[in-house]
């Protein structure tokens, strides 16, 4: 069983940066694959990014790639996902994630947080 908790969403102006943490909880942690998505209102949940359990493994969707960087702390048991050059579109709610690293690429996961909200002003 793994735990998460998101924190650090926001209100941000175009081309601003935000940082977004969870905290998970779980024996598992440090072995699990981790990832990011995000959804918007109205649309389908999107997979953002992934995170190997020893962070030698890293996978990015193209429409983030070169503006968010992935990564953990498995002694604090976190996960993190900087967001750069953040544009009004990206506006929503940001989930993390945990599971296999072909599920997660594929868009779905074993387990989520209950999400933090981003938004970015035009």
């Amino acid at each position: 069983q793994v735990l998460l908790l998101e924190s650090g969403g926001g209100l941000v102006q175009a081309g601003g940066s935000l940082r977004l943490s969870c905290a998970a909880s779980g024996r598992t942690f440090s072995t699990s694959p981790m990832g990011w998505f995000r959804q918007a209102p109205g649309k389908e949940r999107e997979f953002l990014a992934v995170i190997s359990g020893l962070s030698l493994s890293r996978n990015y969707a193209d429409s983030v790639k070169g503006r968010f960087t992935i990564s953990r702390d498995n002694a604090k048991n976190q996960l993190y996902l900087q967001m750069n050059s953040l544009k009004p579109e990206e506006t929503a709610v940001y989930f993390c994630a945990a599971g296999s690293w072909g599920v997660i690429v594929a868009g779905d996961a074993s387990y989520w947080g209950q999400g933090t909200q981003v938004t970015v002003s035009s």
